[in-house]
């Protein structure tokens, strides 16, 4: 009543009289907000689905002897940042782009892939040939087509987990560098973390799949940012309170402001990691499942960061065959899609530096000898001359 009696005298009602008759001032600007979003959203779709993609696999031979550190190389060569001019970004929905590094077991046969937008195939090609001279990288079908359209079906059971960071961006998680694997002379006493997910992929019958999806893109500084604060609040808890006084750093801090720094230094990226298993429902084996989630702890430290499950197909309790369903046939098309930051599959990416993807995605070497691990069967002279540099 009390709003009502206000608007009911003079000067209330002679100021929303003047609002009233000036709506063509502020009514454009409110339309122009509320649907400013709506059109990038809608751009930006538009300029997504027209981009034309192919997809690479990566045989590796043998006697390669390279460590993680060549990967690294080959992620900062992606990293490009630019987000284009106004024009390109508000009218055209130009965005940045990014890349998919899968690993895909099918049956137990293990295949690389990397999918890229087709205009960065020479790209793509030069720089995996100047770190890896002797791999043989070919064209190939979309190996996810391979299986139903509608999975799941009567036939197909399917289960799929998308995966974040335990702690903030900048702590790194376990890298190739706390593996011991910068320095390949030794490589036949060395363990690869990729090992263990090579050997259970490599360990899965046939008409079972399992796929692994790495997405990246270009990062900004904002992660920098966070991190010189997580640094600052590491150095605050050495200040004394009112006369008391500063201590040192302990071990375990200054440990810890120098994995923040190293990690640091290292190029950004916004990343997503989605792993799929799917297979015919009489062979479909839930234990599977446990194994995919325990090969990521093994990147976990306890005073650093780590892998944790950030969203899967499981439907929770209530209507939960449907979501579940529901969530089944998401996770199948974002993937198909290779969608991650963009709508309609964007989600909530996070930051890992070159150092840290490489550690998760490289070419193995003799190290890794996985049974159906399937290389290339010839040692390659050099690229193609014609490649770009």
């Amino acid at each position: 009543m009390k709003v009502l009696e206000i608007f009911s005298s003079g000067f209330a009602a002679q100021i929303l009289n003047i609002f009233l008759n000036i709506w063509f001032i502020w009514l454009p600007v409110v339309l122009f907000l509320i649907c400013r979003e709506i059109w990038i959203l809608y751009v930006q779709s538009y300029f997504v689905a027209n981009i034309s993609w192919i997809l690479l696999e990566v045989k590796v031979p043998h006697n390669v002897f390279k460590s993680p550190q060549a990967m690294e190389l080959i992620f900062n060569a992606f990293h490009n940042s630019s987000e284009g001019s106004r024009l390109e970004k508000y009218w055209k929905g130009f965005v940045k782009g990014w890349f998919s590094f899968e690993i895909a077991s099918l049956g137990g046969k293990i295949k690389f892939f990397v999918r890229a937008p087709k205009a960065m195939k020479n790209l793509v090609e030069a720089q995996i040939y100047a770190q890896y001279p002797e791999v043989e990288i070919t064209e190939v079908d979309d190996y996810s087509r391979a299986l139903p359209e509608n999975i799941p079906n009567e036939d197909w059971k399917l289960w799929g987990v998308e995966f974040g960071l335990t702690k903030e961006d900048a702590y790194p998680i376990r890298t190739y560098m706390d593996f011991n694997l910068e320095n390949v002379k030794e490589e036949m006493e060395k363990i690869d973390p990729m090992s263990s997910l090579l050997e259970f992929m490599s360990s899965i019958k046939e008409g079972e799949n399992v796929w692994f999806q790495i997405l990246i893109r270009a990062s900004d500084n904002q992660w920098l940012e966070e991190g010189e604060k997580l640094k600052e609040n590491i150095s605050k808890k050495t200040k004394g309170k009112e006369e008391a006084p500063s201590r040192p750093l302990l071990p375990g801090e200054t440990d810890l402001i120098k994995a923040l720094d190293r990690n640091m230094a290292k190029l950004g990226f916004d990343a997503g990691i989605r792993v799929i298993y799917a297979a015919r429902r009489d062979i479909f084996n839930p234990i599977n499942i446990a194994s995919i989630i325990g090969v990521m702890k093994q990147y976990n430290s306890q005073n650093l960061n780590g892998f944790k499950s950030q969203r899967s197909t499981s439907g929770g309790f209530w209507f939960k065959k449907k979501r579940e369903y529901r969530n089944q046939r998401l996770m199948i098309k974002a993937f198909r899609r290779r969608g991650y930051f963009y709508h309609p599959f964007q989600r909530k990416s996070f930051i890992l530096s070159s150092e840290e993807l490489a550690t998760i995605y490289h070419y193995p070497g003799r190290v890794v000898s996985a049974p159906t691990f399937e290389r290339g069967e010839r040692k390659k002279g050099t690229p193609p001359a014609n490649l770009p540099i």
